[in-house]
């Protein structure tokens, strides 16, 4: 059970998960195979990169956003769903042929949430608005 299942409220429920792309993976294999023989630099970018890949949650409540992050020290950034005023998607050329993109959160008394590259951005936004409208109710 992840963060993000255990800071659930009484009746929130988890509506969406964010995942990493496959290419933020392929991007680290390729730093560890090119810049290997540059005295462990590859090593040390692939270590990085997968480390955050695989501490970092990020989903939507249907009372809020939460990001979580860190394997050693933890720091969460949670913005209550009637708090954010808008969701930017950011996808490039590439983005958008192979679906991967990043996302900035802006809310009110919070400046922005930038989420890393993630898998189907814009239906993470969708999943953000949708619960936003079914927090109205």
């Amino acid at each position: 059970m992840g963060y993000i299942e255990q800071s659930l409220g009484e009746g929130e429920r988890l509506v969406a998960r964010a995942h990493f792309h496959w290419w933020y993976s392929f991007k680290a294999w390729m730093a560890l195979i090119f810049l290997f023989w540059l005295l462990g630099l590859g090593i040390y970018i692939f270590v990085v990169m997968m480390v955050r890949k695989w501490t970092t949650e990020i989903g939507v409540t249907t009372h809020r956003f939460v990001q979580k992050e860190g394997l050693f020290r933890l720091n969460t950034y949670e913005v209550a769903l009637h708090n954010i005023e808008g969701v930017r998607v950011s996808q490039s050329f590439w983005g958008r042929i192979f679906g991967f993109g990043a996302l900035r959160i802006e809310g009110t008394g919070v400046d922005h949430v930038d989420l890393p590259t993630i898998a189907d951005p814009i239906g993470f936004r969708a999943a953000i608005e949708t619960a936003k409208s079914g927090d109205d109710r």
